[in-house]
């Protein structure tokens, strides 16, 4: 039986052996997906399974009775305390599937925003994966603008998302997002938090904004690492971050989402 990890890591899984440490080489992701452990408790760990064996099957990755044991065995492996970002992955080539073991970086309450209209760099926009070492370059960038995150933005200047978080904004009582027929990634968190505000009787609307648009507004980035950031700062354009009064609630009610790993 798997226990739990207790170290940073990576781990290869192996059918009918489980997760082993040494075996794993740096190649390409096909697939990756990631999380927020605190404690043993996760915020919508089934819906990262779906949207990581969905991946998986779109790129003619292992069979489903390998991925499902592969994902009991990973989340058997999970620490059960501290604060932990895992990440599963999908290796291209050899198909290998692994468990990469890494604390949480500090959370942070908001996020100064990279303005500057980074173009889309990405592959495959739809997909986790293939895109993350792109996306850490221009986080990169963004850092030596002062700022933790950039704004992606396609060729029409219209905002897709950010290079680790959707965006969303409001719009005096209407809670905004992209049109999901942009190149954007469908966000776990981002889900959440719209099917909240449908639960709440908050109306939401997809609208395509160009950056220009955002200035004064709410603007949330959502990711299931930080969760909900309000804009604080906008770096590397003259337009001003407006205030954000909602967000502590809508803060506090998604850490409220956090569930205990499941057992079986």
């Amino acid at each position: 039986m798997t226990q739990p990890a207790t170290a940073e890591g990576l781990l290869a899984w192996v059918p009918g052996r489980g997760l082993i440490a040494g075996l794993a080489a740096d190649t390409q992701l096909l697939v990756a997906d990631s999380w927020l452990l605190r404690d043993g408790q996760v915020r919508g760990l089934d819906r990262h399974r779906e949207r990581f064996l969905r991946a998986c099957g779109d790129c003619g990755g292992p069979s489903l009775p390998q991925l499902t044991e592969f994902w009991r065995d990973m989340t058997a492996a999970l620490p059960r305390t501290g604060s932990w970002f895992p990440r599963v992955e999908l290796v291209a080539g050899s198909l290998q599937l692994r468990l990469l073991l890494r604390h949480a970086p500090p959370l942070a309450p908001d996020v100064r925003v990279w303005a500057a209209g980074q173009p889309d760099p990405r592959t495959v926009p739809r997909r986790k994966g293939p895109d993350l070492d792109v996306l850490a370059r221009v986080r990169q960038r963004a850092a030596g603008q002062g700022a933790q995150e950039a704004v992606l933005i396609a060729p029409s200047g219209v905002v897709l998302e950010a290079a680790t978080s959707s965006v969303l904004w409001w719009e005096d009582d209407v809670l905004c997002l992209p049109p999901p027929q942009l190149p954007i990634l469908s966000g776990v968190t981002t889900g959440l938090v719209q099917e909240h505000a449908l639960r709440s009787g908050i109306q939401l609307a997809h609208r395509e904004r160009t950056l220009d648009q955002l200035a004064g507004r709410e603007v949330w980035l959502v990711n299931a690492l930080h969760g909900i950031r309000p804009v604080a700062g906008w770096e590397g354009r003259p337009m001003e971050a407006g205030p954000a009064p909602r967000a502590k609630q809508w803060q506090e009610w998604l850490d409220g989402r956090l569930e205990p790993l499941p057992t079986d």
